[in-house]
């Protein structure tokens, strides 16, 4: 990723109804931590390309004091580019950056509330697999939901 395809990857998360204003704020802050330093940032990011467009793009890293342990923090892929398996193939990639960094757990959190299912039926298709389930956690009647899938 580079500082040209911010512009484009706030687009999809703005126009992607399952992100709140909050969290496309916060996915902007740690795409600009990103941008102003890879190295230390603590994340990894990248892009899919449709017919030179910015299709979608994927944020990973590694889970602060863990050993092996990796999260994925965001996934998108624009509206218009859906069901192309752009998203499967940006998760492909993460997953084979994080097991050439000796990665051996991969988690995922999301969101149980209505307007999620396509989202959580991603992560099962891809193997991700439930882990835990927190009742309420995000707010009432809105468990958050942690997929893990080992190496």
């Amino acid at each position: 990723m580079t500082s040209r395809d911010k512009g484009a990857i706030m687009s999809i998360l703005q126009n992607t109804p399952e992100f709140t204003p909050a969290e496309v704020v916060l996915a902007d802050q740690v795409i600009s931590d990103y941008l102003f330093n890879p190295a230390e940032s603590g994340y990894f990011i990248l892009i899919a390309e449709e017919d030179q467009n910015i299709a979608g793009y994927i944020c990973y890293g590694p889970t602060p004091i863990t050993e092996g342990t990796w999260d994925i923090y965001w996934i998108a892929v624009d509206g218009t580019s859906q069901g192309r398996g752009i998203g499967k193939k940006l998760m492909a990639a993460a997953e084979g950056k994080i097991r050439e960094a000796k990665g051996r757990l991969i988690l995922v959190e999301t969101s149980s509330k209505p307007g999620y299912e396509k989202t959580n039926a991603f992560y099962q298709r891809v193997g991700y697999k439930e882990a835990c389930r927190i009742r309420e956690f995000y707010a009432v009647g809105d468990d958050q939901i942690i997929y893990e899938k080992r190496l």
